[in-house]
């Protein structure tokens, strides 16, 4: 399949607006504040936030590769939609706005100032950033999660993730899942194939989101071969790991693309913020957008309504 010039600009474009939806609750809101806490050796620990106490840090825990839980342990689809969400945020860009953004874009743009609010609050509240290795082994096993976890995941590939997000969670001892589109790697204002790897090398995981963020409800032929097939096989070169998550572009999808995606290796992908599928809830795991126009206190509220 041949991409045009116009299909990477629109690809750059896609960062300013990437995803297709603004958070909203989607489903029935279930708090994951319950989620139990386990007992686990303190010396594997290092992502929780400043105010955790020295036993839920003790809990941040990585999990078991994802490939590693037995089929007969991992609980049905009834059994996954019945435990409580742990809230997922999905940022873009984080800078500051200028006159040439559009209202609509400033939903995808999250001003300096107002990221580092959003991540003081989280640490300052209690939250825990687990891994989706963790999310994957809570989801299909109900295996223990810290106290108050969350997950923050970045997409696109963004330059200012790496400059301006990565630090300010380093701050926090906060660990993030990015989602990257290969076509940008190497480009103006997005990451470098060396941060990608330095990113995953820091325990940040890295997950794959197409090559140039193409509709995944679209694909015919070649292009699962171009869009997923050659990036995926990109980052685990870069990363020397194997990518085992997938987010997708707009944040839609369809039934036909599971089956595709588990036949590549995936054990779960990421949308946005409307209804799991009832019957494949791993593939459609839900995340909302933290707005650039969200103070500390509205994204607290979104969490708490949204999960």
């Amino acid at each position: 399949m041949k991409f045009t010039t116009a299909s990477l600009l629109l690809a750059a474009l896609a960062v300013a607006a990437c995803e297709s939806k603004t958070a909203t609750t989607g489903e029935s809101a279930t708090s994951s504040a319950t989620v139990e806490a386990a007992t686990i050796d303190p010396a594997v620990a290092g992502t929780s936030g400043t105010r955790a106490t020295s036993t839920d840090e003790a809990n941040a825990t990585p999990a078991p590769a994802p490939t590693s839980i037995p089929a007969s342990k991992a609980g049905d689809a009834a059994a996954i939609l019945a435990r409580p969400q742990v809230p997922i945020l999905c940022y873009h860009q984080i800078r500051d706005w200028t006159a040439r953004d559009s209202k609509n874009a400033k939903d995808y743009i999250t001003p300096i100032a107002t990221f580092k609010g959003h991540i003081k609050m989280l640490a300052d509240s209690g939250y825990h950033t687990i891994s989706p290795d963790q999310l994957y082994a809570y989801m299909t096993t109900g295996a223990k999660l810290p106290s108050k976890p969350i997950m923050l995941t970045f997409d696109d590939t963004d330059l200012d993730q790496f400059t301006i997000a990565r630090p300010e969670l380093d701050k926090y001892g906060f660990k993030a899942m990015y989602f990257v589109m290969t076509v940008s790697l190497g480009r103006p204002h997005y990451m470098t194939k060396a941060m990608v790897k330095q990113l995953s090398d820091e325990g940040n995981i890295i997950g794959s989101h197409t090559w140039d963020h193409h509709n995944v409800k679209k694909y015919q032929g070649k292009d699962w071969e171009t869009q997923i097939d050659k990036p995926t096989k990109t980052l685990e070169e870069i990363t020397g790991k194997k990518i085992n998550y997938f987010a997708y572009p707009f944040g839609l999808w369809n039934e036909q693309a599971f089956p595709e995606l588990k036949k590549r290796g995936f054990v779960a992908a990421f949308s946005l913020a409307e209804k799991r599928d009832q019957n494949d809830p791993l593939f459609t795991i839900r995340r909302i957008i933290a707005s650039g126009y969200w103070t500390p206190r509205t994204l607290h509220n979104s969490i708490v309504q949204s999960f």
